[in-house]
């Protein structure tokens, strides 16, 4: 039993889009946090609707902790 042709392209999409999600992940995580906060800020607008506020809040970035006080490598041994 075979699958149609559209299906395959879709399941193949699917494991392209994924592979390029990792990918983008480990290679690109600034550059990728960026294009995050860039969608997400114009949906948590004031006057924008709740559910595109939880899109955003979805979208955007987990907050970043704030660096230690010496400015290092953040593998402190004291």
């Amino acid at each position: 039993m075979q699958l149609p042709l559209p299906l395959q392209y879709a399941i193949i999409a699917v494991a392209v889009a994924i592979s390029a999600w990792v990918v983008a992940r480990k290679q690109f995580p600034n550059a990728l946090r960026k294009a995050r906060v860039a969608l997400a800020l114009p949906l948590l607008r004031e006057g924008r609707p709740a559910w595109l506020h939880a899109v955003g809040r979805r979208i955007a970035p987990p907050p970043v902790a704030p660096a230690s006080g010496c400015g290092g490598c953040d593998n402190c041994s004291d």
